[in-house]
Order: structure tokens, then sequence, then C-alpha cells
């Protein structure tokens, strides 16, 4: 059994910053789980162009408001607590928070993340080799 303590983990090297966004992740590959779980805090006002092509993603909105695009449709919807959303055909999509208040997002990442990624130029993760 793995229990962990989300606020014990925001002082490890779990927490990761990158530009609009900080995530504790709870669960990583490390943890043979199969897939990760990470608490994610959007920053208010962030515009985040992501495009998750080796991973799948799923994220439910705890609290905070904003908005995601999808970048083939123009498709926006409505974020807000209680809302999930799921990225199932590694969808290329813009993620908004409303300015004042952070987003905070529970999310899950099929294959699991290692724990140090940060998005890079094209808004993807590398997906690691071993």
């Amino acid at each position: 059994m793995i229990v962990r303590d989300l606020n014990d983990a925001k002082n490890t090297e779990r927490h990761v910053f990158s530009e609009g966004w900080d995530s504790v992740r709870l669960l990583l590959k490390s943890d043979d789980m199969g897939f990760s779980f990470h608490i994610t805090t959007i920053h208010a006002g962030a515009e985040l162009h992501m495009h998750y092509k080796n991973h799948l993603e799923c994220v439910y909105c705890v609290d905070g408001t904003g908005s995601i695009e999808d970048c083939a449709t123009g498709e926006v919807h409505e974020i807000r607590p209680g809302i999930m959303y799921a990225l199932d055909k590694h969808d290329k999509h813009i993620l908004r928070s409303d300015a004042g208040k952070p987003m905070i997002m529970a999310c899950t990442f099929n294959p699991p993340v290692t724990g140090n990624e940060v998005h890079r130029a094209d808004g993807s993760y590398a997906l690691e080799d071993a």
C-alpha cells in the first residue's frame, strides 16, 4: 500500500515547477501502478499550449475556473470544479486559467511520468526509453 500526504510531498523533489504551473507528483512510474497521479496548480491567468504526443491524460478540476480549447476543432470548453476532461487522442490543446485565482487539478498520466518532466517546446513530455 502506498500512502502519501500532499502537504508533505510539496516539500520534496516530487514538487515540480514550470512556467504557468506547478505539480506535486504523488504517484510516479517508480511506484509501479501503471499510471501517475498529480495535483497540479495552473497559475492564475496562465495560458498553456500543450500536446501530449506520448501520454494520455485525464484531468479533474478541484478548484478554480478556466477553459480548454481543442486546437483541432477550435471548440472551447468551460473548466470549473467538477469538470473532467480526458485527452484520449493525444489532443493538442490550450488550457487557460482565469485571472485572479489558480485552478487546482487532479491529473493522471498513462504511461506514468518519472517525476521531473516539464513541457518541451512542442508542448509534450518526452517518453522515457527504459
